[in-house]
């Protein structure tokens, strides 16, 4: 195996250039609701790394049911306060820890059809309450490139300004959460950023990693969503946190993503090369896709730091020594928004 799963934590919550000054320049605690997820646990512990490398006088919380134990050892290893919570129970959520700083990634994805009632309440009902709960604190709402349709790849991808086409109920349900978050911001003045990201991306998990284990196995490639935005999930973590203090009243939304619009055909072929093989692939490009714009992204903090060369690397250095995954497909091909 390349590296241990705890040497993988390590480095994608080592804070990034900036985290540790933007997150000086705020009052107040921060809690992570959704902590348990698998971008979590990187925002909260390299929100504390930031805070205790910088000295800083803050708390950080991190929020779940806490199914997984290793997921909650691992927060208080580095110093993360573990609060174990049901958000959608009422009497839970109006006991957390106040924090004038919030990162909201509760939400349901995977699962949706036959279970849409839920999808909603998760992710556009619960908004609603969390959003009263922490009406004084600043919000960074995670939400997702699915709120735009498909857009044309090579036009440069969705930007910040483009109206909202979700396509099926997971789509819907997350146009939701937007529109709800807006209007508690609206009526209660609290800041809040619309966090839309794709994909975020490591050696475990992501678009990359589906796409060099397809090639690695010989398996067809579909080529019909024959692009894709991709990002590295540390700078994801850093942006989350940095992102805090561009929110406001009314919400602003930004497209979390690298500064490529990649063609999976053309990663294919780059994994293909590493591994000695020819990739296989069905079907083919449709010219449209979900894909983003990240140019405001850049103007705000740069590029990632992590390159797209770095991250084809990583993830194949992972395929090859056959390291575990999460086990969770990403489902990035799916067009029609049946998650």
């Amino acid at each position: 195996m390349v590296d241990s799963l705890d040497l993988i934590e390590e480095e994608l919550s080592d804070p990034t250039p900036g985290v540790a000054e933007d997150l000086a320049a705020l009052d107040g605690d921060v809690v992570v609701l959704g902590v348990g997820g698998k971008v979590g646990p990187s925002v909260a512990i390299m929100a504390q790394r930031a805070i205790a490398a910088a000295g800083l006088d803050k708390k950080v919380y991190g929020v779940a049911r806490f199914s997984d134990a290793r997921a909650r050892a691992s927060l208080e290893r580095y110093g993360v306060i573990p609060v174990p919570a049901d958000l959608t129970d009422d009497e839970q959520l109006a006991a957390l820890p106040d924090a004038a700083n919030v990162v909201y990634m509760a939400g349901k994805k995977f699962g949706t059809v036959g279970d849409e009632h839920t999808t909603w309440m998760m992710n556009s009902y619960l908004p609603g309450r969390v959003a009263q709960r922490y009406r004084d604190s600043r919000i960074v709402a995670f939400s997702t490139l699915v709120t735009y349709p498909l857009a044309d790849a090579g036009t440069g991808g969705s930007r910040e300004t483009d109206p909202p086409g979700p396509l099926g109920e997971y789509a819907a349900s997350c146009v939701g959460r937007e529109r709800v978050f807006e209007h508690f911001s609206r009526v209660n003045g609290t800041p809040v950023l619309l966090f839309r990201l794709a994909y975020s991306i490591e050696t475990r998990y992501g678009v990359l990693l589906e796409i060099a284990q397809a090639v690695k196995d010989g398996a067809a490639i579909p080529l019909e969503m024959g692009h894709t935005s991709v990002i590295w999930q540390q700078d994801v973590a850093a942006y989350a946190l940095r992102s805090l203090r561009l929110a406001s009243s009314p919400p602003r939304a930004l497209n979390i993503t690298g500064p490529e619009i990649v063609s999976v055909r053309w990663l294919a072929h780059r994994f293909a090369e590493r591994f000695g093989v020819e990739p296989v692939f069905e079907g083919v490009e449709s010219g449209t896709a979900y894909v983003l714009d990240g140019s405001e992204l850049q103007a705000e903090f740069g590029f990632p730091t992590t390159t797209l060369q770095r991250m084809i690397e990583k993830v194949g250095d992972w395929v090859e020594a056959s390291g575990p995954t999460i086990g969770k497909p990403t489902k990035f091909q799916i067009r029609d928004g049946g998650f």
